[in-house]
């Protein structure tokens, strides 16, 4: 399964309609309707803002809108090209500008689908993994020995705050989390131990 790593876009004239294609990685239902609204507002001149999108460790949220179309014709050829996309955590709007020119429900779902396909071309991916922050607190002396160890691992997310001792804090696949924490504890002699957070 995978999801979206950034925003992406794609766009297509068709008999005279614009349509924009706009997907973004999303977490939660709440997100999602943020993000339609915003949509909406950002292009009050468009007739039509639809959306489909599937959120969940195992792809298990899902919606969808037509927002005006003919019923059938945007949101379900646009879940359905997501649902056949093997991704999760993604939102994908399409804005039409109308053109003048109807183009059928045939029209329709070929363009909706399509604007999907082509967003998709479009968007940079990555594995799901499932992912546990981490914390932990070193002082200048560890401070190069932690590091050592981090080349063995990726790590997300990364930040660092230099004081009196040193705070780091990301995250890490939560399947190296054991060894990652064991490999820090025992290169430190025992000084530095990782605080694991959900």
């Amino acid at each position: 399964m995978k999801i979206p790593k950034a925003y992406a876009q794609s766009e297509e004239i068709i008999k005279g309609s614009r349509f924009l294609a706009e997907l973004f990685p999303v977490f939660s239902q709440a997100e999602v309707r943020e993000k339609i609204k915003s949509q909406k507002q950002k292009y009050p001149d468009a007739r039509h803002v639809c959306h489909a999108f599937i959120a969940g460790k195992n792809a298990e949220i899902m919606g969808m809108s037509d927002d005006g179309e003919p019923g059938g014709t945007a949101g379900r050829p646009m879940l359905d090209v997501l649902k056949g996309s093997d991704s999760t955590n993604i939102l994908v709007t399409i804005t039409r500008w109308f053109g003048g020119t109807l183009l059928g429900t045939g029209g329709l779902v070929h363009a909706y689908g399509n604007g999907v396909k082509n967003v998709l071309l479009a968007a940079e991916f990555e594995e799901l993994i499932e992912k546990t922050g981490f914390s932990l607190k070193t002082d200048y002396q560890q401070y190069k020995i932690i590091k050592k160890v981090f080349e063995n691992f990726t790590l997300y997310e990364i930040s660092e705050d230099f004081g009196e001792g040193i705070q780091i804090s990301g995250k890490i696949a939560a399947s190296d989390f054991e060894v990652f924490s064991q490999k820090i504890f025992d290169g430190s002699n025992g000084r530095v131990k990782v605080l694991g957070k959900r």
